[in-house]
């Protein structure tokens, strides 16, 4: 990426305590008006990088540079960044108004001006509705939208969210995924979010980077790392996998537990090297008994049904894993006795649907 286009440049930024590294030299670009995501597992290093954005953490090693400038030695106050916690942190005895407005007024900004940016972001994050209330007179969805505009009414350059929509149940936290989407649009602000919720960052996020072990293990748009993942543990992590471990066996081919697969990959490998292939569930297709025109085909047993509404998990235990595969199965396909626990069926996916990893 061209790091003339970046908003926010991390180089080579490292943190440790004591022996241990909680960041390992990480770099990354982060673009102008980009909804961005830190993603991984807990204790992966991702908060440590947002409290070291924030100013709360002096980095060991390394640099951030904010449009060109080395903002490291500067403290939180000094940054022009604002971080959202998880917990809201509003002030019970104001009304929502009030509470947006407070930071402005610390400023010392005119009245006029105040009341202006005031009123619209209460539009953008619609609360007008709600502006005389109290934190304690919202639902939990309105106490959120009230933080975010709560930080946008400052106009940082970068809004850093720590895990921001943890405290909601299922399905306020899908709807206010979307409306983190539309806020962050209609503002025009770099938006980084940190969150453990893979499903989280691949609704919300232009771009996203998987860290693990204090380490960036791959960063793109959410598509190109489902779709090709780097690694076993990107695989894993993204989404659900299925993974099978076998060896290169030829140009177009790898050998797992004895079965011939046919591959496609641009990955220059050599006979005999340890290899893993990754298919996801809704690229395995189940097919009638004549077989079908996948190249790779595997026969099994079904011994577990997971219905989720929408569609169907169907565990399948064959010879190529030690683990069931998984398929998925659209609702409007799904038939009780073709599908019944015990029942041996056979799957097969095309080449191009797999992807080769060789780490």
């Amino acid at each position: 990426m061209n790091n003339s286009s970046a908003v926010l440049i991390l180089d080579k930024v490292s943190k440790s305590y004591g022996n241990g590294l909680a960041v390992d030299e990480v770099s990354l670009n982060i673009r102008e008006n980009e909804f961005f995501a830190l993603l991984g597992p807990s204790g992966c290093g991702k908060t440590t990088l947002l409290r070291m954005l924030a100013g709360f953490e002096t980095p060991s090693g390394g640099c951030i540079y904010l449009d060109g400038k080395d903002i490291s030695p500067l403290p939180a106050n000094k940054r022009p960044l604002n971080l959202m916690f998880q917990s809201y942190a509003l002030f019970p005895n104001m009304t929502v108004r009030k509470n947006i407005a407070y930071g402005l007024e610390m400023e010392r900004l005119p009245e006029a001006e105040i009341r202006r940016r005031v009123d619209e972001v209460l539009s953008t994050a619609q609360l007008g509705d709600l502006a005389e209330r109290k934190p304690d007179q919202l639902s939990g969805g309105q106490r959120q939208r009230v933080a975010l505009a709560r930080a946008l009414v400052k106009r940082p350059r970068v809004l850093l969210l720590d895990e921001p929509l943890g405290a909601l149940d299922k399905k306020l936290r899908e709807k206010m995924q979307l409306e983190l989407k539309r806020l962050q649009l209609e503002s025009g602000i770099t938006f980084i979010i940190v969150t453990h919720d893979q499903e989280e960052a691949l609704v919300m996020s232009d771009r996203m980077a998987v860290l693990d072990g204090g380490k960036v293990c791959q960063c793109g748009s959410p598509s190109e790392l489902y779709e090709n993942p780097n690694s076993r543990f990107v695989a894993n992590f993204i989404g659900v996998s299925n993974l099978f471990e076998g060896v290169r066996s030829g140009e177009r081919s790898v050998r797992v537990n004895g079965q011939e697969l046919v591959v496609e990959t641009d990955v220059p490998l050599v006979p005999g090297q340890s290899v893993a292939l990754v298919v996801r569930p809704e690229r395995l297709q189940v097919l009638t008994e004549e077989g079908g025109t996948c190249a790779n085909q595997v026969s099994g047993k079904i011994v577990e049904i997971a219905y989720h509404g929408l569609d169907t998990n169907v565990h399948v235990q064959t010879a190529l894993s030690d683990k069931a595969l998984i398929v998925r199965v659209p609702s409007s396909q799904f038939e009780f006795a073709r599908f019944a626990i015990g029942t041996t069926i056979r799957l097969g996916w095309q080449p191009r649907h797999a992807r080769v990893l060789t780490r």
